[in-house]
């Protein structure tokens, strides 16, 4: 993934907010990358920009050498569906379907049949140890058990790259390590993890840092 001297403004509440201001920079594939900074400067629509949700106003967004905001939306949606996996504090999950039906939504999506639809999403629930919970509707889950329902489900199409907007952000410090440690995993499998953040012991588990402040971005080394 590449940014080109990207900017992004919007209004908010009457007053024009630099989101980023000719920002330039460039993950490469199996990176870890925590994006911290100050709340509203700017960290979620970035990670948007970066999976194709979100357009710049000005400057180019590359995905694999394509430049993802001269693709027409279908295309654009196209490659997220292949390409890319998004993990929300909010998780997102259909409260009236199962934890088997939600992770079988991608799969459906990509016209699998029901036989391998079924056989996919169990096998992705037991390995984030849901392999109990597989007829239980989110609310008779944990909070913990539904971010891992929703990491299953990312996990359907294969993706290469997960962007995580602050995917331990409603949880215990228990269940937020358990979380960062399938993430770990995901890295270590060849995935390239991007991920905002708040809490600095998430952030510590990336392999490099992006500073969002006042529209520029810095970068360390973890």
């Amino acid at each position: 993934m590449r940014f080109e001297n990207v900017s992004k403004g919007y209004k908010h509440r009457g007053q024009l907010v630099t989101a980023l201001d000719d920002a330039s920079l460039e993950i490469t594939p199996g990176d870890y990358v925590a994006i911290v900074g100050p709340s509203g400067s700017g960290k979620s629509t970035l990670l948007l920009m970066l999976g194709g949700m979100l357009s710049p106003s000005s400057g180019r967004v590359f995905l694999n050498g394509r430049s993802l905001y001269e693709l027409s939306p279908n295309q654009r949606a196209e490659v997220r569906r292949q390409k890319v996996g998004f993990v929300f504090q909010t998780f997102n999950l259909v409260p009236y379907l199962t934890a088997l039906e939600n992770v079988q939504i991608p799969l459906y999506l990509a016209e699998l049949s029901q036989v391998k639809q079924r056989e996919r999403a169990t096998g992705l629930l037991a390995r984030v140890g849901l392999g109990d919970r597989l007829d239980h509707k989110p609310t008779e889950l944990s909070v913990g058990q539904q971010q891992r329902v929703a990491l299953a489900r990312v996990l359907a199409n294969d993706p290469e790259i997960i962007l995580a907007d602050e995917p331990t952000g409603n949880l215990d410090p228990e269940t937020s390590a358990q979380i960062l440690d399938l993430l770990d995993e995901l890295n270590r499998e060849g995935r390239t993890i991007v991920m905002v953040t708040h809490d600095p012991r998430a952030a510590s588990r990336a392999k490099r840092t992006l500073t969002l402040k006042a529209g520029r971005i810095s970068s360390t080394s973890n």
